[in-house]
């Protein structure tokens, strides 16, 4: 069996990679794109998330606007949204396995084998 330390570090480490999967998909800034022109004063930055595009002025004022259809995205934007939102959904899911999981190994407690039967319901023994 793999000691509890690891274990432990492993269910951290995969909580922790969840919750910056969920930060990394609502952060604006996955394109950015930047504008300066004759001089500083005309300058600006735009960033294209996937919910969203903000417009930084150079005065330091940010306006940001919500996509008003899937259309308004570029492809590799619309395949970015769907590829967070699964990895966010494949990662709850993770979750939820390695608490299951944790019910018999030795990190949380010790199972009998009768306890691990009743896990698996269509294993029980008649």
């Amino acid at each position: 069996m793999v000691s509890a330390g690891f274990q432990i570090l492993g269910s951290a480490l995969g909580i922790i990679g969840w919750i910056g999967a969920i930060i990394v998909c609502a952060l604006p800034m996955w394109k950015v794109t930047a504008f300066i022109g004759s001089n500083i004063i005309t300058s600006q930055i735009t960033w294209e998330g996937i919910w969203m595009s903000c417009v930084v002025q150079s005065t330091g004022q940010m306006q940001c606007k919500v996509y008003d259809s899937m259309l308004a995205l570029s492809s590799d934007l619309q395949a970015a949204r769907a590829l967070v939102v699964i990895s966010i959904m494949v990662g709850i899911l993770a979750i939820l396995l390695c608490i299951a999981g944790g019910k018999c190994t030795n990190c949380i407690c010790t199972c009998t084998l009768q306890q691990l039967l009743q896990l698996c319901p269509e294993s029980q023994v008649q």
